[in-house]
């Protein structure tokens, strides 16, 4: 078996609005060998440059586009492959969004590995530990106080018993943030789990004030209240916060995770599939079971990456949430034929062979924008 093709597609909505939402646009990669198979995968980055990443042509050694390192490769080699990757790519990787790329590629490889033996991803990565896993909404705060409380409340006549508001316009006071958490805990109710992202806009003071206000709300964490580069202020924070810290999402590959894992700067790491891959995240893993820390996935794209986090996050021993997207995005929603998606609260581990999820190609027609490698 040999990797004969690999096709990026970008598809995107019809009018993006201006918000912190990758689930406006997808780049889906497609891997095809020689005798007929296809893999799909996603990466969570700006859908043109990692277009770019994979199409580039041979420059040298280690300045290759990566379509040119892995045709007639074996794609059942995945742990090989990553290395030929990141090491053929290293004058303009190790890193950001070539990471992503390679991570499109190596969850297509995955998805090939376990069609190839009729096997789901979860069981290649060593077996899943959990049949299901309870989901929290995650959705970006309203206006104001009032808004994010009726979000609160749509969600939860779907049945979810945690929910997450993020990003804008948390930052803007203490006021106005105090009005956010305010109504979004009136909106969820006292039984439910509620969780708050700040989208890195404090400094570490600030950030521990901010916990202290929001302790009164029970928030079960506080979600990336620096900059992510600031690991030293995430230790600060940690040791001084009365809520569990959470972050990670912004993180591609092992390299990118490693200080903060190292530093213990964490709660919660949250590790993308769609910017680790499969192959780094199952590293990730096991670093941060050895500090008894806890993980989670992020997801806010496409049923690509929810199913591909579904597959690794079953295999994390103290797996506890999952991260549903619950924009109304048609990309979330039907670019595969099965819906990947909360059930009265909980996600379902797939079982079939792969990422377990077909695409609905009239879906890719009607919205796809840019394409090469066929």
């Amino acid at each position: 078996m040999k990797i004969a093709q690999i096709i990026c597609q970008v598809l995107r909505v019809r009018n993006v609005q201006q918000k912190t939402a990758s689930c406006q646009d997808v780049v889906l990669v497609r891997v095809r060998t020689d005798d007929g198979l296809e893999g799909l995968g996603e990466a969570d980055a700006s859908p043109e440059v990692v277009k770019a990443i994979i199409d580039a042509p041979y420059s040298h050694t280690i300045a290759c586009g990566l379509r040119e390192v892995l045709l007639g490769e074996n794609p059942l080699e995945t742990e090989r492959l990553w290395q030929k990757m990141y090491r053929r790519t290293m004058y303009y990787g190790r890193t950001g969004v070539t990471l992503c790329a390679m991570s499109a590629i190596d969850m297509a490889l995955w998805d090939l590995k376990g069609k190839a033996f009729n096997q789901p991803i979860h069981r290649l990565l060593g077996g899943k530990q959990h049949e299901k896993i309870k989901a929290y909404a995650s959705i970006l705060f309203g206006k104001d106080g009032a808004e994010t409380s009726a979000i609160g409340k749509r969600l939860l006549r779907h049945g979810y018993q945690a929910v997450k508001f993020g990003w804008e316009p948390m930052g803007k006071s203490e006021a106005a943030d105090r009005d956010l958490v305010r109504g979004a805990r009136e909106g969820v109710g006292e039984a439910t789990t509620l969780l708050i992202d700040a989208g890195c806009v404090w400094d570490a003071r600030t950030a521990l004030r901010r916990a202290q206000m929001f302790a009164d709300y029970r928030v079960e964490w506080l979600e990336e209240p620096l900059r992510p580069d600031d690991v030293e202020g995430y230790v600060w924070l940690r040791n001084r916060s009365p809520l569990p810290i959470a972050a990670g999402e912004e993180e591609c590959g092992r390299e990118s995770f490693r200080a903060l894992i190292d530093r213990r700067a964490l709660d919660v790491y949250q590790v993308d599939i769609s910017r680790n891959g499969f192959t780094d995240a199952a590293y990730i893993r096991a670093r941060v079971e050895e500090i008894g820390a806890r993980l989670c996935n992020h997801a806010y794209t496409s049923p690509i990456t929810v199913a591909a986090s579904l597959h690794w996050l079953s295999t994390c021993r103290d797996a506890f949430l999952f991260e549903d997207c619950a924009d109304d995005s048609p990309m979330r929603r039907r670019l595969t034929t099965e819906p990947v998606e909360a059930f009265e609260g909980w996600m379902t581990v797939p079982d079939t062979p792969g990422l377990g999820v077909t695409l609905n190609e009239d879906f890719v027609k009607e919205f796809l924008v840019a394409e090469s490698g066929r």
